[in-house]
């Protein structure tokens, strides 16, 4: 069964990202669970939208056995969240299970050009039977929460903070190592595939797209360099 854990609003302007925090999660739960990896989503920059810094939530990819207890996973999860709580933040935690309806997805692209509300992710959550839910200070997290699920699930949003063993390669690598590490392709902006070369490898950051994860790179200096894509 797949799952995904959306997280939002985890930290303040001295703490740790929730992406970090998000790897943290995924690291405990890899112990009984397959980790397919941990995503990062941008959302609204606007005014209007109170963030930390970058306004981005976070998705943890899982696939599990038939039958496990999603309650009992969701409260671990919270658990692990409430012992780190920043003081001033916003937390919001979502857990859906299985595939994520069409109305979630599009909640999820609104999030990223819109202004939406708790109320709306919380009556969507609702309607669906995901598990939503606020973990202090404004609760304004359960937003972003439910928005990451929803942009995980379409599978062509965010990049991956951690996929197979990419955080373990740095310098310049062949483009086999990314391959041998978790990355599914390697291709120019435009879109052609690259198979041969270097590619500086210290911080790969894959696209996901297609529900994979996707290197995109731009060739300078004698090498591929890696390319972030939202």
């Amino acid at each position: 069964m797949s799952l995904l854990i959306g997280m939002d609003d985890t930290d303040n302007h001295e703490s740790r990202g929730t992406g970090h925090l998000a790897r943290q999660i995924a690291a405990l739960l890899s112990e009984n669970n397959t980790l397919l990896g941990v995503t990062r989503h941008q959302l609204l920059v606007d005014p209007r939208v109170p963030y930390t810094s970058h306004n981005s939530s976070a998705a943890i990819h899982l696939e599990t056995e038939d039958g496990v207890d999603l309650s009992v996973l969701f409260e671990r999860v919270s658990k692990f969240m409430l012992a780190d709580f920043q003081p001033g933040s916003d937390p919001g935690l979502c857990l859906a299970a299985g595939a994520v309806p069409s109305a979630i997805i599009e909640f999820g692209r609104r999030a990223q050009n819109e202004v939406v509300t708790q109320s709306q992710a919380r009556d969507l959550a609702s309607t669906f039977g995901f598990r939503l839910q606020g973990l202090g200070g404004s609760e304004d997290g359960v937003i972003g929460a439910l928005a990451a699920v929803g942009l995980a699930a379409c599978g062509e949003d965010g990049r991956y903070l951690l996929v197979g063993s990419i955080r373990e390669l740095a310098g310049l690598q062949p483009v086999q190592a990314l391959l041998s590490a978790g990355v599914v392709a390697v291709k120019t902006l435009d879109g052609k595939p690259v198979d041969k070369g270097m590619v500086l490898a210290d911080k790969l950051r894959p696209a996901r797209r297609a529900g994979m994860p996707v290197q995109y790179v731009d060739w300078q200096g004698g090498h591929w360099q890696p390319v972030k894509l939202d």
